[in-house]
């Protein structure tokens, strides 16, 4: 298992983890709009302006994509790992990963938690610091929470 920085080339990649992720899991907790919602937030203009500037991580497997991470000074975005991987540890390896990189120069981290996530959050030591929800198309809301740990 090895986790680098992602390059330009890969983008296809990313956004194949994003967008399938995003896909298969979050139609389970969101209502349609904010799943499109979420779609466009992470399009790939997004994500290659994020790769470009050295904000995104690319977790892999025996050459096998398996997730990502992006990292903006002290918040963690766009965790996803894909569905056969989740559940393996992949996400904690890549959550440790984060956090250790954020640990060198802040004294806190911040993240958005999505409903799936949130639990994985609140059990690595994470607390709800703003409430907040986007009125989507269909009129349809997306609901997070901004999440907070002091190292």
């Amino acid at each position: 298992m090895k986790i680098v920085p992602a390059t330009k080339d890969m983008l296809s990649i990313i956004v194949d983890i994003v967008q399938t992720t995003i896909d298969e899991i979050y139609p389970k907790y969101y209502p349609i709009g904010a799943v499109a919602f979420f779609k466009e937030l992470h399009s790939d203009n997004n994500i290659f302006s994020d790769i470009a500037n050295g904000y995104v991580y690319y977790l892999s497997d025996n050459d096998r994509a398996v997730g990502t991470v992006t990292i903006k000074e002290n918040h963690i975005l766009r965790l996803f790992v894909l569905r056969e991987f989740q559940h393996k540890g992949y996400g904690q390896k890549i959550l440790d990963f984060a956090e250790k990189k954020i640990e060198k120069e802040y004294s806190d981290i911040e993240i958005d938690a999505s409903f799936p996530a949130k639990h994985i959050y609140l059990n690595r030591g994470y607390i709800d610091i703003e409430y907040n929800k986007i009125l989507t198309d269909n009129g349809d809301y997306l609901c997070y929470d901004v999440m907070n740990k002091v190292i």
